[in-house]
């Protein structure tokens, strides 16, 4: 896997958070049909952009991602 494909994987990703409010990690690569490690990756891409908000769900044993606010 190369740069260019992990750009690529974080633009199917970002595009997939601008159509909702917050999104599961178990959904997200649903709805991106991602590998794990493609998500992770593109995932990270836009963690050091600071594009993303990531939390937790109240049981603490899911991760939620959104957008961060321009």
């Amino acid at each position: 896997m190369n740069i260019d494909t992990i750009g690529y994987n974080a633009g199917l990703v970002w595009n997939a958070l601008n159509e909702v409010e917050a999104i599961g990690l178990v959904q997200l690569r649903k709805v991106t049909k991602l590998k794990d490690k493609e998500l992770m990756l593109a995932l990270g891409w836009l963690a050091r952009e600071d594009k993303l908000v990531i939390s937790e769900d109240e049981n603490g044993k899911n991760i939620i991602v959104s957008l961060a606010q321009e």
